[in-house]
């Protein structure tokens, strides 16, 4: 059963990811383009944990925390620039 789910899974996170990419290039604001970028990486470490259950290696998990606390850290500091215009304090 969940051989036939992960495909499926894949496919539908795939189509997000690429609706995000249209969104970081045509958004209409800074703010959208933010979100789409956190949204993709929120997508990106679906596919990677969907991934590593379809191939059972049990490898990728940390690849997937690593990219989450990227994404996460990244988010944060480009909504701290375009709130005060400078990161680090």
């Amino acid at each position: 059963m969940i051989a036939a789910v992960i495909p499926v899974a894949m496919a539908l996170f795939a189509t997000a990811a690429l609706l995000n990419l249209y969104r970081l290039t045509i958004g209409p604001d800074i703010v959208d383009r933010i979100l789409a970028l956190d949204t993709l990486m929120i997508n990106s470490i679906a596919l990677i944990v969907l991934s590593d259950i379809w191939m059972g290696l049990g490898m990728l998990f940390e690849l997937a925390l690593l990219i989450a606390l990227m994404g996460f850290i990244s988010t944060v500091a480009m909504s701290k620039y375009l709130l005060r215009g400078d990161v680090i304090e």
